[in-house]
């Protein structure tokens, strides 16, 4: 194998959730396709279209020449039209059409990562014109096939894998998103502590230090007296961070406890992706 062992833990949480979303729609009648994913907008067919688009792009195939309809609802700027290529230009594929090309689409890309060489640093395409390295990359899209496999579970009523490799990680990308939200998007106060107790397949405390410059920082170590501690499942962690749900439908399941203010503009600052 030469793939480099940096790599190795992201390619083998891509390939955990392709094959899983293989096996989750391979089997799907033709009418199952269309059915509503919580990803706004998005039907089991999109999300299967935007994942075969997204692996075509990691194997630097060129992107598809199509016009946009001017009437989709859920594409409001420039980067969810990007996405959107991907997926309209498959939007009448059949049930057949759709699973032979992802069937195609991961026999290409097993290939690619049993031929991958390259060293990490590498400088690659992202998305919109972009340049990233090969570890954000495939760190990227180890991510996204997985919060995509979840939406098909969704969809589908066949939930799973909120321990896999690929949940792994999400979590450590979700993770690295909260000094910014905590610190920056959501005012907390300077040389202050923000404690997040999440329970269930994957557990973890965590601790945001915002410093006397107002930046934040990820901490293991729990913090005496935070100014807020957010309690939550990590289903819903998942949702709420990846856009899937909106706040009021999941109060139940979020504890809050502290400053009421401070963990309520966390919450509302909590998307991280959509």
């Amino acid at each position: 194998m030469s793939l480099h062992p940096t790599l190795q833990p992201y390619a083998d949480a891509w390939t955990h959730s392709i094959d899983a979303i293989s096996e989750l729609v391979t089997p799907l009648a033709e009418g199952e396709w269309n059915r509503r994913t919580p990803c706004p907008g998005w039907s089991v067919r999109d999300v299967v279209s935007h994942v075969i688009g997204l692996d075509n792009e990691m194997l630097g195939d060129p992107r598809p020449i199509h016009t946009l309809p001017r009437d989709l609802y859920h594409v409001t700027n420039e980067h969810q039209r990007y996405m959107e290529m991907q997926v309209d230009v498959r939007r009448h594929h059949t049930a057949p059409e759709m699973t032979s090309e992802l069937e195609y689409t991961i026999i290409r890309r097993n290939r690619q990562l049993r031929n991958e060489s390259r060293d990490p640093g590498t400088k690659v395409r992202g998305h919109v014109s972009t340049e990233v390295t090969l570890e954000e990359s495939m760190r990227n899209h180890a991510f996204n096939v997985w919060v995509h496999e979840q939406d098909l579970r969704a969809a589908l009523g066949r939930p799973g894998n909120l321990d896999s490799p690929g949940a792994h990680i999400a979590r450590d990308v979700l993770l690295a998103a909260l000094p910014k939200i905590v610190a920056e998007d959501s005012g907390a106060p300077r040389s202050s502590a923000v404690v997040f107790d999440v329970h269930g397949p994957i557990e973890f405390l965590r601790t945001i230090r915002v410093d006397i410059q107002g930046r934040g920082s990820l901490e293991t170590a729990p913090a005496l007296g935070p100014a807020a501690t957010l309690i939550l499942d990590w289903e819903t962690y998942v949702r709420l961070a990846c856009g899937r749900v909106a706040l009021d439908t999941v109060t139940d399941r979020v504890k809050a406890d502290g400053d009421p203010e401070l963990a309520a503009s966390i919450l509302r600052n909590f998307t991280v992706t959509k």
